[in-house]
């Protein structure tokens, strides 16, 4: 069987999965300080941010940009989670 998978890693991931997972990982405030964007520092919210982003190109650059620059760290977060697998409780792993 062949295998179609896309070589990249933007590929099926929307830019609200970007922003939650940016704002999960570094929180509104250090996200404006990263990324310089009205949206990210004053009264931030995910509806607004997108509502900015998809309409200028420059500014969604750089989030994905920051994205992608942070997949190791939302993967090392994901290792780090203590909370319990409930598929995997009282399984032997």
């Amino acid at each position: 069987m062949n295998d179609h998978r896309s070589k990249d890693p933007l590929h099926g991931v929307t830019l609200e999965m970007q922003i939650n997972a940016l704002v999960a990982h570094y929180g509104w405030a250090e996200l404006g300080k990263l990324i310089n964007i009205n949206c990210f520092k004053s009264d931030p919210s995910v509806k607004s941010s997108l509502k900015f982003l998809r309409r200028t190109p420059w500014a969604r650059a750089e989030v994905e940009a920051l994205y992608l620059d942070s997949l190791d760290d939302f993967a090392a977060d994901k290792a780090d989670d203590s909370a319990p697998n409930p598929w995997t409780i009282g399984k032997d792993q």
